[in-house]
């Protein structure tokens, strides 16, 4: 007798709860863990399932998913321990924030498109209680991440730029800063003050442009190994050093690379 989806995920579910249940009673690594020596893991865990989706490798993903969502449940399972909430109350709590901060969907709110989901949804968590729009975003994000969900949750209340033109300007301005800074010589504070506001302000442009600025950036740092590793390889073919060439030398060997580079992506297409 076939199973259909919705028991299967019910009873799969079910299975991995009972798993859990298993190995916190019976493994002596599952049973010494805590909220705090599970947190490194679960950051580990999660820039992997973020690798996986820039491979676009399918398979991986699935697994990567299973490993964030077993984290789940072993946190929900300590804090059931401690009687302080189940898996249960966390699926509870996701799914009646969902439907409040969706009532153009469970209500009788309309929205035109996706920019009206956005504002509607800061403006009802400021309604929950929150003193500020900025107060979701988590103090430990990297850098780079955390000023993305700044200029998203700004922008979700109407603190943006009118159009992509001005944000070009914006950049075109803070670059000329930043030069000015640095060709006079001034101290490092402040120049890592405009080079920071240049990186603000490209991550700005990367938003109006739809670009995902960390994505971009990680696909480059791939770009760059790869490239980099292959002018090792081929210095090693030749009986050749790095630290005995010159930079002509290796900048011949990284446009190999990069025709290499080019060519796979036409076979591609």
């Amino acid at each position: 007798m076939s199973v259909d989806i919705t028991e299967k995920r019910v009873l799969e579910f079910n299975r991995l709860l009972s798993i859990m249940e298993d190995l916190r009673s019976g493994c002596p690594w599952d049973k010494k863990q805590t909220k705090e020596s599970l947190r490194h893991l679960t950051i580990e865990e999660t820039y992997e399932l973020s690798e996986s989706i820039l491979n676009d490798d399918w398979d991986e993903i699935k697994g990567e998913l299973g490993d964030l969502l077993l984290h789940i449940v072993f946190y929900s399972k300590i804090a059931a321990e401690q009687r302080e909430f189940d898996i249960s109350d966390v699926l509870e709590t996701i799914n009646e924030k969902l439907i409040r901060r969706h009532p153009h969907i469970y209500g009788d709110v309309d929205v035109e498109n996706e920019e009206e989901v956005k504002e509607n949804w800061e403006k009802i968590k400021l309604k929950e209680g929150k003193k500020s729009v900025l107060q979701g975003v988590p103090k430990s994000l990297p850098p780079l991440v955390k000023s993305t969900r700044i200029q998203d949750k700004a922008r979700g209340v109407g603190f943006d730029w009118d159009n992509i033109q001005q944000v070009w300007e914006k950049v075109l301005e803070e670059l000329e800063e930043l030069n000015a800074e640095v060709v006079n010589n001034t101290d490092k504070e402040q120049i890592e003050n405009e080079f920071g506001d240049v990186l603000f302000s490209l991550i700005n442009y990367a938003r109006f442009i739809g670009i995902n600025p960390s994505d971009a950036l990680e696909k480059t740092n791939l770009k760059f190994i790869r490239r980099f590793k292959y002018i090792e390889s081929e210095s090693r073919k030749r009986g050749l050093s790095l630290d005995q060439m010159t930079l002509a030398e290796m900048d011949d060997l990284w446009n190999e690379a990069k025709m290499s580079d080019d060519q796979n992506e036409t076979e591609d297409i």
